[in-house]
């Protein structure tokens, strides 16, 4: 469908309503001067997570193909940037990987959905050339991020990886210094899996990190480790893939060592997709499945329910939909898993809320 067939509705009540008041001789100029205004571009503002932002950033570059109109301007700030900005209603959309409270929610001033988009992972990222795999258990990762190992050849690292050349140097822990989604997902497993680190750190978007080195966002801590050898720390996988980091085997509940891959991933998702609740927001960390790798999660765009803006609102609401159905194809080559068939239904029905005055801003066609 043109689009401007689908802002006809909106021109129609615009003419109508300056009908009532201008002269007969000005109603023609006045639908002419609508129509016109609806073929000018329509800029989307849109800021917050690291985690998805390659994925984001191809569908922006494919959406613009569907409809050229629409402008997006994603800005690659951090999750908790992302949920400052949209609460203060400076952007169209937020992003974030870590869902909001219900009390953050309730000082929102408006209702506020949380939009599943995508399924990334956190891995555990390291470099040392000597070292081509690695395996982790569950202990050993909360022991390497509390301070307690030290040296990469400490003798638990060694038994878990035998024959590997773990080299007798000190580890160094690199973490994320801003507000982050991927900070929040993988605080959330640490603290699921250890006792330890729930009680000393807890879990979070911003959380003080026992030792270690501070990087700002994903990009910022895989360039830390890619430079900087003897080095660990936590990535979303698309930005481990990019930069040719080696990343460890992880055990899940089940005991099995399980590689980040888009089928474990898919994995983590499927076990809990019956489990989603109507507001949409769930954890997927340390899922149950011989499969299921343990740090995995959604990705959700943040937005109002109710749009101030005609235009803006629908193309909102089209380039959500979009992404949740076609632009889902994007995601494999990019290290991120397609959405679950039985989490796409609930974000259809959530997307038929987004509302303008309330008249919903997709129609049929979408």
């Amino acid at each position: 469908m043109k689009y401007a067939q689908l802002l006809l509705p909106f021109i129609a009540v615009f003419a109508l309503g300056c009908e009532k008041s201008a002269p007969v001789g000005e109603k023609a100029a006045t639908l002419h001067l609508a129509t016109i205004a609806s073929e000018e571009p329509i800029d989307l503002q849109g800021a917050g997570a690291t985690f998805p932002y390659p994925l984001y950033s191809k569908w922006i570059a494919e959406f613009q193909k569907v409809d050229p109109r629409v402008r997006i301007n994603y800005q690659s700030i951090g999750s908790g940037g992302g949920i400052r900005q949209i609460v203060e209603r400076t952007v169209d959309f937020g992003a974030s990987d870590a869902t909001m409270s219900d009390e953050e929610l309730a000082k929102t001033p408006g209702k506020l959905l949380h939009i599943p988009m995508t399924l990334g992972a956190v891995v555990v990222t390291f470099n040392l050339p000597e070292v081509a795999q690695l395996r982790l258990s569950r202990q050993l990762v909360a022991a390497i991020f509390l301070g307690e190992i030290k040296e990469w050849n400490d003798p638990r690292l060694a038994k878990l990886n035998p024959g590997a050349r773990l080299p007798a140097k000190p580890l160094t822990v690199v973490y994320r210094s801003d507000g982050s989604g991927t900070t929040a997902v993988f605080t959330e497993y640490l603290s699921s899996i250890s006792a330890a680190w729930k009680e000393r750190v807890g879990a979070g978007k911003s959380v003080k990190f026992p030792v270690g080195l501070g990087a700002k966002g994903n990009e910022g801590v895989a360039g830390q480790i890619k430079t900087s050898a003897a080095t660990i720390g936590y990535v979303e996988l698309a930005y481990a893939k990019q930069t040719a980091l080696s990343y460890a085997a992880i055990e899940n509940r089940a005991g099995n060592f399980i590689e980040p891959e888009l089928k474990t991933i898919t994995a983590s998702a499927a076990s809990t997709a019956g489990e989603m609740p109507d507001d949409l927001r769930l954890s997927i960390v340390d899922a149950v499945g011989a499969d299921a790798y343990p740090i995995a999660a959604y990705s959700y765009i943040l937005v109002y329910q109710n749009q101030r803006d005609a235009l803006k609102g629908k193309a909102l609401a089209r380039f959500l939909w979009w992404a949740v159905h076609e632009g889902q194809r994007f995601g494999p080559s990019l290290h991120y898993a397609p959405l679950p068939v039985e989490a796409v239904s609930k974000i259809e029905r959530k997307l038929r809320s987004l509302s303008y005055k309330g008249t919903s801003l997709l129609d049929d066609k979408k």
